[in-house]
């Protein structure tokens, strides 16, 4: 199984690093905003009316690796595989559509979804791999919000999160995590952002 480099012991309950919609082999770790969620959490989201669309991601490696670079542009990004079905790009594009908000849950499904969105934030059926780079001052065209864990200093996926709700909001809001002892990294606390 999988884990990132910061997890040094094995893990006595295998499958709690693991999301409860995983279906595929192929990632370097799991995507762990999804660990939050359980069968009844989502029960209750889809009972308020909200429409769980799904894609298909490895995440890789790379994810963890943290930006060395002086200047955050020069920094090389990583790669990741992904596919979205047309079942789930048309509850998107629905809710694009519609005026609602999309809601990510992890970085890895914002950067898909980044990716092949469109300037009006539709999505199009697509299996390729992503290396978007988002970071302060891109412009979010898919995504409305996101749901996410606190992530390592210097990493791309608090440049992200930085990018979505902006440095400062951020640094502010890890300050309280770090006072209110929030849990960080895999099996940490998970924040939304609207």
């Amino acid at each position: 199984m999988p884990l990132p480099p910061y997890i040094h012991e094995e893990l006595k309950e295998r499958d709690r690093y693991q999301t409860i919609y995983a279906k595929y082999e192929g990632s370097a770790a799991a995507p762990t905003a999804g660990l939050h969620f359980t069968e009844e959490l989502l029960k209750k989201i889809e009972e308020k009316g909200v429409k769980i669309a799904k894609v298909t991601l490895h995440v890789g490696i790379g994810t963890f690796r943290p930006v060395k670079e002086e200047d955050v542009e020069k920094h090389e990004m990583h790669s990741e595989h992904f596919y979205i079905k047309q079942e789930d790009v048309d509850k998107i594009n629905e809710t694009k559509k519609n005026g609602k908000r999309v809601i990510s849950v992890g970085t890895t499904s914002c950067r898909v979804l980044e990716s092949i969105s469109d300037e009006n934030g539709l999505v199009h059926v697509t299996e390729e791999d992503t290396s978007i780079y988002i970071y302060p001052g891109y412009k979010f065209k898919c995504i409305d919000g996101l749901i996410t864990n606190f992530h390592l200093p210097k990493s791309t996926l608090l440049m992200l999160v930085s990018a979505l709700a902006g440095r400062e909001f951020i640094l502010d809001a890890y300050k309280e995590a770090v006072k209110e002892k929030y849990r960080f990294f895999s099996f940490g606390d998970a924040m939304i952002i609207l």
